[in-house]
């Protein structure tokens, strides 16, 4: 598993939008909220599975968080897998169960 780390700049209005976005995409492992001056301001773990009225506090902490700087910067931190798995079966499990029995 493989993580890499993008950051964008957002302004006030657009930040609870992109974070919102960024929660569903599901590749997204972390996000971090920067100000404009680049002190963290907010980290979020982001879990896959994890359903929208966990994470209804956050949205909600962001959207205030936005109403007090014009610009932020938003740091993502996103894998190659989603699932955690290879996508490959374990050898061995690929003909069990295969013929009629």
């Amino acid at each position: 598993m493989t993580v890499t780390r993008e950051e964008t700049k957002v302004r006030g209005p657009e930040l609870a939008e992109r974070v919102k976005k960024l929660i569903h995409e599901g590749n997204v492992r972390r996000i971090i909220v920067k100000d404009s001056r680049g002190h963290t301001v907010m980290e979020v773990p982001v879990t896959v599975g994890v359903g929208a009225f966990i994470l209804a506090p956050v949205i909600t902490a962001v959207s205030a968080l936005a109403a007090l700087a014009a610009e932020w910067n938003i740091q993502i931190d996103r894998t190659d897998d989603v699932s955690g798995e290879s996508g490959s079966p374990p050898a061995g499990t690929a003909s069990a169960g295969a013929g009629p029995g």
